[in-house]
Parts: C-alpha cells; sequence; structure tokens
C-alpha cells in the first residue's frame, strides 16, 4: 500500500482476507529484537522494501490488523497490514531497502542492505512481519483457511496485537516463497542472523539503487 491513510480508528476492525497466492506474506525486513512482543512501537512514516530469492518458514500464521505511527511531516496515520509469523525461517539473497526524500544539503537517500548472499542464509527466529504488498511464488503445507486469529497455532498473534481475536486468519505448517518482492511497516524478530551483511547509502533512488521498482 503506497499511500498512507491518517487516523487509525477505521483500521480497529480491519481483517484481510487474503488468497494462499498472497497468503505468504513472508519475506523479511531488518527487525527489531522484540522476542514475540507485538509491533506495538510507533512505526516510522516509511514503507520498507524486500526481495529475496527465497524464503522458507515453519509455523505460518497470517492475520489483517493495523499499524500506527507518523508520516515524515510528524502526522499521525494508520495503514492495515497483513501480519505474517514464522516461528523460525531462513532467507537466501535477501536484498531491503527504503527511500528517505529530500535530506537538507544531500537530496534524494536510500538504505540499501544485503544478506545472506553466499552460502549462509539469513536465519529468523519467532518473526512477525507487518506487510502492505507481496509478489511471491508460494507453496504451502497442510494450510488451514479461515482460522480465527485468536486460535492460531504457534506462533500464534502477538501479545498485545491489535487484532481482531475472533477475525479471519490462516496458518500452515509450512511455507515456500521463492521469487518475493515485498513492501512492509514493520517487521520484529526474537533473533536475526545476517550473514554477508553490506550496507550501503546511494544518492538518488530507483532503479539499481532501490531493491526492486515498482
Amino acid at each position: 500500500m503506497k499511500s498512507q491513510v491518517r487516523g487509525g480508528t477505521r483500521w480497529k476492525r480491519f481483517a484481510v482476507v487474503m488468497v494462499p497466492s498472497v497468503a505468504a506474506a513472508a519475506a523479511v525486513g531488518i527487525g527489531l529484537a522484540q522476542g514475540a512482543l507485538a509491533a506495538s512501537f510507533a512505526i516510522s512514516g516509511q514503507e520498507f522494501k524486500v526481495k529475496a530469492d527465497s524464503l522458507v518458514g515453519d509455523d505460518f500464521v497470517q492475520y489483517g490488523s493495523y499499524a500506527e505511527g507518523k508520516n515524515l511531516k510528524g502526522e499521525d496515520f494508520a495503514a492495515p497490514v497483513a501480519v505474517s509469523g514464522f516461528t523460525h525461517a531462513t532467507i537466501s539473497n535477501m536484498c531491503q531497502s527504503v527511500v528517505t526524500p529530500n535530506v537538507p544539503l544531500v537530496g534524494t537517500i536510500t538504505l540499501r542492505l544485503t544478506a545472506g548472499t553466499g552460502r549462509d542464509k539469513v536465519v529468523a527466529d519467532d518473526i512477525y512481519l507487518d506487510v502492505s504488498d507481496l509478489k511471491a511464488d508460494a507453496k504451502f503445507d497442510n494450510i488451514d483457511i479461515g482460522v480465527a486469529a485468536g486460535k492460531t497455532k504457534k506462533p500464534g498473534i502477538q501479545p498485545g496485537t491489535k487484532a481482531n481475536p475472533f477475525g479471519f486468519a490462516q496458518q500452515a505448517k509450512k511455507a515456500t516463497l521463492s521469487n518475493v518482492e515485498q513492501k512492509a511497516w514493520a517487521t520484529t524478530a526474537a533473533s536475526f542472523k545476517l550473514p554477508d551483511l553490506s550496507l550501503k547509502l546511494l544518492r538518488g533512488s530507483g532503479e539499481g539503487k532501490e531493491c526492486f521498482v515498482d
């Protein structure tokens, strides 16, 4: 979701109805080490993009919710999200980018991070992602669609989440994604191992700087 929606009250009953191909809002961003805690922090006013060759996750859950924060002008806004959770995930050839426009004396800057580009993959435990857009090829093992969010198996919905526990959710024993491109507002994880980590600040945005271009 590109646009920012100001005011959070209308999202309090939000529940995303996902089809299996979109249900895997799974790719990864650079998270905060919050363990299994909810993403209750105020999100920044910037979405980030993530691209990965593949992601394999155990104990997949997904449900609708919303995230709140302030945009770059300091104004309150809320964004609907599909929250995806895994107890364990491995990711190969991960790229994350976020664009900051109008930096004084500099202009537009793209922060680009890569990891898991060699033999070792990125590894995350107890990871939750607040996703607004996803493109991927997905395969699910033992999937249940239409579960009440509050009744999902581990990792379940996050403690303190804004999601409706009676809302629509889905779960699967395993999710396998390839050719992943996603946009997200936030990520939390108990642990995040990033082999071959590389971080660069690049002037401008677009092709060759962001992980992918719409």
